[in-house]
């Protein structure tokens, strides 16, 4: 078993992702699968204030999203419909990430 430590930059942390498989193709295509880039700041307000968030709407649907811990937005991380084990962060049509600013619930 081969394995091999990733690590992704969101806003001033670091998070490391273990990725492995039997063979060294195995353990690249894994690390494919994590094929989001560093996200350094807010997309909205520019603040390096940025956490990993994860949720669970109406008891089935999960989200997996960047969150501004100043203002509130996020970027959520999209996954393949044939491959749902890898993972990117949603962009507009002309490639920047797609950043929501936080709506106040009615």
């Amino acid at each position: 078993m081969l394995q091999m430590m990733v690590s992704k930059r969101i806003g001033r942390r670091q998070f490391h992702f273990t990725v492995q498989g039997a063979n060294f193709h195995e353990v690249v295509a894994e690390y494919d699968r994590l094929s989001f880039p560093d996200v350094p700041k807010c997309g909205l307000c520019g603040s390096e204030n940025l956490d990993l968030t994860a949720r669970v709407a109406q008891d089935k649907f999960k989200y997996t999203s960047v969150k501004c811990l100043d203002c509130r937005g996020d970027v959520t991380f999209g996954k393949r419909q044939d491959d749902d084990q890898t993972v990117f962060l949603r962009k507009t049509e002309d490639g920047k990430l797609d950043w929501r600013a936080w709506e106040k619930p009615s």
